[in-house]
């Protein structure tokens, strides 16, 4: 599981929020430089547009590397955007038709480009944002402020020949098909719904199903065994009824859906091996080529346990369906690859905290029979990205533990990284928000957050990843969470990670080991943690809106929670002052206790495949939005001029050949979102718009 910046992430609230300065200009050029070591003068910030910044980050430590280990990092940069299709269409079963529409005119519209027009490029930013239609964080249907004539016109003063119609098929019809599925708020409303008592499988416009309602899902997978070393059954097919009614799975690998991408990914994960660093490094590669070849899942576990062991290879590559997110029920993984080399430096930090697993483990405040009695084999490290695709770009996590699989976890480890060039170019970008000083109740947090900002939020995050998501265990006989917690399950998941981590923020230990100066970073993290949880992360809502979001579900759950049951002996409070309302916690203790009671009670809920329990507490303390309160925090913070959501243009690599080899990989840094999104789809569309 990961814990994502945008999607995720806990932040100082002047971390979350940053800087929007800049003027949208889409016709930026490319910086050439080729430098990879941190330029202070480097520039962060780039495109902003709607409710989105664009970031840039650098790659610390490239140069470092020797020419093999570069091109090896070219090829597992060109399997990551290979797949970048894929996404497109597990999102929407129109998502590449209408990609590839918005790419067209974009490219070739010949027709004045007045305010009309910089409308329409607001839509294509925010369509290639979001990988889709759909609002990366929300998961609600965003639309075009350009009129639907102003878009026929588009679509026929454009390159008519290059727009994915039929065969045969006038401008006119096409525009007919299209217009509707762009702007009717009915035609798949909403990406996923997590609404209870309503079909989740058919109230989310995903194309991971198709024709089949959630009850027949859960009784076509209630056949499969997940109890012990099963596989994760479904991770890698999309689920539909064929033309005699039965439900069929369509697996996504070479020769069957999405094929002609991962043929791609398979050509370039097979030079990668040919260049692998050392014999654990090919394996893995060799065994991840082999499951997009055969769509086993069982071959799956077994690249996942091999890969956990690769702890000696600087370079290193998640490739593949791996998070459930935007499933409703957990079960289908979204495509998505991070490429990285490690961060020598910064890994002695959260190296520490994962040679104290079993510390951690042991004092944590589970129940005896649910804690693990070996915590095996963490790897943790922190990253320098070299790029990122799929699901984790633009909008990107800081923290990532795979893999995900429980009795993988359990039995061979698990590998829990931070991304530290990620975490950098955030940080540079926040350091202007203006956050603190407006939502912070006082000098004494206020001073604290500046002093120990960035050290709580990098700890909270190594301790999420490192030992949270890896704590705990499922009670013997009990299945998988996407059948026991089903719609609740990455909620709660979070939340339980989240916990994990608080109650050991404020813990002498990690002054004992060297990872923090004093305990004040750990109330440097509670402030932020209440604050964030119960009123700034409300700055990404509409009004009216509700938390539907799993990672924002998980923060006011934990935030609302401990602040009701600590209400009698005033552990947190809301204080009024000139009209404004602050987040002040006044016994610190007390508050680690109360993190302390719901991490056992969450812990339990999981070990205990409980449905119940778990839905009454995220419903009752993760969902509703105090519309008051709502109404004047987007008011304090529309004040401040800066946007809600953050994500990055990706470096672009560049092989230098001789006689037809690769002798050098240069590093561009481009400063246009929109130029990129044009260059990827030259370079890599290799799905038809129907799969």
């Amino acid at each position: 599981m990961k814990k994502c910046t945008l999607a995720a992430v806990i932040l100082l609230a002047a971390q979350t929020i940053i800087s929007s300065c800049r003027e949208n200009n889409t016709m930026k050029t490319t910086d050439t430089s080729t430098s990879s070591a941190t330029d202070s003068n480097f520039n962060v910030e780039a495109e902003a547009f709607a409710d989105l910044q664009l970031l840039r980050y650098q790659i610390p430590g490239w140069n470092e590397l020797s020419e093999k280990q570069k091109e090896l990092a070219y090829y597992l940069y060109e399997a990551a955007l290979s797949g970048r299709d894929i996404l497109y269409d597990q999102k929407s079963k129109y998502g590449l038709m209408l990609r590839k529409t918005l790419e067209t005119i974009y490219g070739t519209y010949q027709g004045p480009k007045d305010s009309s027009w910089k409308q329409f490029e607001v839509y294509c930013g925010r369509f290639w944002f979001s990988n889709g239609n759909h609002h990366h964080y929300s998961n609600e249907k965003f639309f075009p402020e350009c009129s639907k004539d102003y878009f026929v016109e588009l679509l026929k003063k454009s390159d008519t020949a290059a727009l994915p119609k039929d065969a045969g098929e006038s401008v006119e019809s096409f525009a007919h098909r299209i217009i509707p599925i762009i702007y009717d708020p009915k035609i798949e409303p909403k990406l996923v719904d997590l609404r209870p008592n309503v079909d989740n499988i058919k109230n989310s416009s995903n194309n991971f199903y198709e024709n089949v309602t959630q009850k027949e899902v859960e009784d076509f997978y209630g056949k499969f065994d997940t109890k012990g070393h099963a596989p994760s059954w479904g991770l890698n097919s999309k689920l539909m009824k064929d033309s005699t009614g039965k439900i069929v799975e369509h697996t996504w690998k070479s020769g069957g859906m999405y094929g002609a991408s991962i043929d791609k990914i398979i050509f370039w994960l097979n030079k990668a091996a040919s260049v692998a660093e050392n014999d654990q490094q090919k394996k893995t590669l060799d065994l991840l080529v082999k499951f997009y070849q055969t769509g086993d899942l069982k071959t799956f576990d077994d690249y996942s346990i091999e890969w956990v062991k690769d702890t000696a290879s600087r370079l290193d590559a998640v490739n593949g369906f791996i998070e459930v997110y935007l499933d409703a029920i957990g079960k289908k993984g979204s495509f998505e690859s991070t490429i990285s080399l490690k961060d020598m430096e910064a890994t002695k930090r959260i190296s520490a905290i994962a040679a104290q697993a079993q510390w951690f483990e042991d004092h944590s405040p589970l129940m005896p029979e649910h804690k693990k009695k070996q915590v095996k084999g963490i790897t943790a490290k922190a990253i320098t990205v070299i790029v990122e695709s799929g699901d984790a770009a633009p909008s990107t996590p800081i923290g990532i533990n795979l893999p995900n699989a429980d009795w993988i976890r359990k039995e061979y480890g698990s590998k829990s990284v931070s991304l530290s060039n990620i975490i950098h170019s955030y940080n540079v970008a926040s350091e202007k928000s203006g956050m603190l000083e407006e939502f912070a109740v006082d000098d004494t947090v206020r001073d604290r957050a500046k002093k120990y900002g960035n050290l709580a939020s990098d700890l909270h995050t190594d301790m999420h990843e490192c030992i949270g998501h890896a704590s705990g265990q499922i009670n013997p006989g009990v299945e998988t969470t996407d059948k026991t917690l089903k719609n609740y399950a990455s909620t709660l998941e979070e939340a339980r990670a989240d916990l994990v981590g608080l109650y050991f923020a404020l813990d002498p230990k990690l002054v004992e080991i060297g990872v923090a100066p004093s305990t004040e970073v750990g109330k440097a993290e509670y402030d932020n943690y209440m604050m964030n949880g119960l009123m700034t992360q409300l700055t990404r809502l509409k009004p009216g809106e509700q938390l539907e979001e799993a990672h924002m579900r998980n923060r006011q759950t934990v935030a609302k929670w401990a602040y009701e049951h600590g209400k009698k002996e005033n552990v947190v409070e809301f204080v009024k002052r000139d009209g404004k309302t602050y987040v002040r916690v006044n016994d610190y203790n007390k508050l680690r206790t109360l993190f302390g009671d719901l991490l056992r009670e969450i812990q339990r809920i999981k070990s205990e495949g409980d449905y119940k329990a778990g839905r009454d507490l995220v419903e009752t303390y993760g969902v509703k939005v105090d519309p008051v309160l709502h109404k004047e925090i987007l008011a304090r913070y529309a004040k401040l001029g800066i946007k809600p959501y953050r994500g990055f243009i990706q470096p672009k690599l560049i092989p230098v050949l001789k006689d037809g080899k690769i002798t050098d990989v240069k590093v561009e840094y481009p400063t246009s979102f929109f130029q990129q999104m044009m260059e990827y789809a030259k370079g890599y569309s290799f799905l038809p718009i129907k799969n």
